[in-house]
């Protein structure tokens, strides 16, 4: 699977970094703490949605949120969709909250983390595989490495005992210290590598985004604000044709010194990120204050005229979003209206979930509903997605 980093085109891949850390940077600049905490909230929804779409299960928005409040729907096969999603959520929740192991990322202990984690969550339904040939079930073992042989398109991976040989490898290159610009690149050539070592019976792909999250996030770019997966589904064809390039073995003397194609390796770290870049300037887009706060009155407007709303809401909602979070007893004070008012116009907007507590006494932050969501963040979703 050599080689594992690009040697050629090494300038322009680390000019891309660096302008992945800079789009990075602007838009964790927009926001406070509080606000930042809800978005990532919505995106790590978001992620799920388009991380399933990549392996083919297309999960209503609205059923996802619906999961994380343990509502689960009677039909059998969104229902079976709902607990894959939630186990999604969760899993990369602990990655941003630094609760994942302080490992590289790329290590055996990591990759076998995020398998059993996410694996350990899903429905019995979920845990079998069907050999497309002979139509064999194979089960699937949470957090363990495949002991079989796979063949994935044109592709034959390593044999399951030589598993160890090749994953060390990975870890070796991977892990050691390198500049930040190289660790972004790293985390791209790294994502086609895992995937090309495919070290699970099933779920690679899935372990491959997470594993690339959380290499992104060590790097000081990545964070729950912006998802690559997103920029991945939406472009899936290119993607999984950049996979399968990557796959070729080298051309000739001038194609790098490993046994797979460096040309084609580059192509895709490029690909990789510009669609990370594409995706950190697309939330910034839909984050930059004005006009989001632009949104919120459109969209606050309409439901107080529809009678969902009462009137005094807006003030709520942006002392939340400009201060990052509202002490309760300033509701009287914002709308203008007696404290009872307030009290109630506070309480619509948390029976709402546009605002939202740890705790009935605690200050309340911003929340995004998928209702609202659709208004403040268009083209989150593809349309009629929810």
């Amino acid at each position: 699977m050599e080689p594992l980093l690009p040697s050629t085109g090494c300038v322009e891949l680390e000019d891309r970094a660096l302008d992945l850390v800079a789009a990075s940077n602007r838009l964790a600049g927009k926001l406070t703490g509080q606000v930042r905490e809800a978005i990532g909230d919505l995106v790590r929804s978001m992620n799920c949605y388009y991380s399933n779409l990549i392996e083919g299960h297309n999960t209503h928005p609205r059923d996802i949120d619906q999961a994380l409040r343990d509502n689960f729907h009677a039909d059998a096969k969104r229902r079976v969709l709902q607990y894959e999603a939630r186990a999604h959520i969760e899993l990369q929740r602990m990655i941003d909250a630094g609760l994942d192991p302080q490992i590289a990322p790329t290590s055996k202990d990591y990759l076998l983390w995020l398998h059993g984690e996410f694996c350990s969550q899903l429905p019995d339904e979920l845990l079998w595989v069907e050999n497309p040939k002979s139509g064999e079930r194979v089960s699937i073992e949470p957090g363990a490495f495949r002991s079989r042989e796979v063949h994935v398109g044109h592709h034959e991976p390593p044999l399951a005992d030589e598993l160890p040989e090749f994953l060390g490898r990975f870890e070796q290159a991977y892990s050691r210290p390198q500049s930040k610009a190289m660790s972004i690149v790293a985390a791209a050539a790294a994502h086609h590598r895992v995937l090309w070592i495919h070290p699970f019976i099933d779920g690679n792909g899935r372990v491959a985004r997470l594993m690339s999250h959380a290499m992104l996030l060590r790097c000081g770019v990545g964070s729950s604000l912006w998802s690559v997966a997103r920029g991945l589904a939406r472009r899936v064809g290119d993607y999984k044709a950049g996979l399968m390039a990557a796959d070729q073995t080298r051309y000739n003397d001038l194609d790098g010194r490993g046994a797979l194609s460096e040309k084609r390796l580059v192509e895709f770290c490029n690909f990789f990120l510009d669609t990370a870049v594409d995706q950190v300037e697309f939330m910034g887009s839909l984050v930059e204050p004005s006009e989001l706060l632009r949104r919120m009155k459109l969209y606050v407007d309409d439901e107080v005229d529809a009678g969902r709303l009462p009137r005094g809401s807006l003030a709520l909602l942006r002392e939340a979003f400009v201060a990052g979070e509202l002490a309760r007893g300033r509701a009287a004070e914002l709308t203008g209206y007696q404290e009872r008012r307030g009290r109630q116009i506070l309480a619509k907007l948390i029976s709402r979930r546009l605002l939202v507590a740890q705790g009935p006494r605690q200050p309340v932050r911003l929340g995004f509903p998928p209702e609202a969501a659709e208004r403040l963040f268009p083209n989150l979703y593809p349309i009629g997605s929810s």
